[in-house]
């Protein structure tokens, strides 16, 4: 029996549960509009700096249960996700899992929570199992989650920078 631990007995100890962070902004909006706008996913494109082409399946819309997909890009690599939304509580959250519920990879989740004349957005983001295809060791997935980190960041900068700038509806 050997001493050392190989990268494959790594990989089994570490805890998905681990990798998952939340971000926060100040928006000057209603939550009900900041939820109209993030549970809309084919308007993502405008703040992610990652995901575009998001549309829900033709007739579903934000509600639990509903499926999407949307194209998403990193390093110059492009994939197609299928993602069901989890939770849907207008002017309050909106969580989808990439892969569905069932058996899904990561949650993406908004709140929104009202604050002055604005909404505090908060975006988080949780690996809920771990898959050689986000990382094979510890070093992989915590670089993934700083990445995320950065692009919630992006998002939430671009969704409050849009919100100041767009006429209220």
């Amino acid at each position: 029996m050997s001493a050392t631990i190989s990268e494959h007995d790594l990989f089994e100890v570490l805890d998905a549960s681990d990798f998952t962070f939340t971000r926060r902004a100040w928006v000057d909006a209603a939550p009900a509009r900041v939820y109209d706008l993030i549970s809309d996913v084919s308007a993502i494109g405008r703040w992610s700096p990652n995901a575009s082409d998001v549309t829900f399946d033709q007739g579903a819309g934000p509600r639990v249960g509903a499926w999407f997909s949307g194209r998403n890009h990193k390093d110059g690599r492009q994939w197609t996700t299928r993602s069901q939304v989890v939770r849907a509580e207008p002017g309050a959250a909106f969580a989808f899992v990439v892969g569905g519920a069932e058996d899904g990879i990561v949650q993406w989740s908004w709140t929104c929570h009202p604050r002055g004349r604005g909404t505090v957005v908060e975006q988080s983001w949780q690996l809920l199992r771990l898959d050689r295809v986000l990382g094979a060791t510890r070093g992989d997935l915590d670089a993934l989650r700083a990445y995320m980190t950065n692009s919630a960041e992006t998002t939430l900068l671009s969704l409050a920078q849009w919100i100041a700038e767009a006429p209220a509806v």
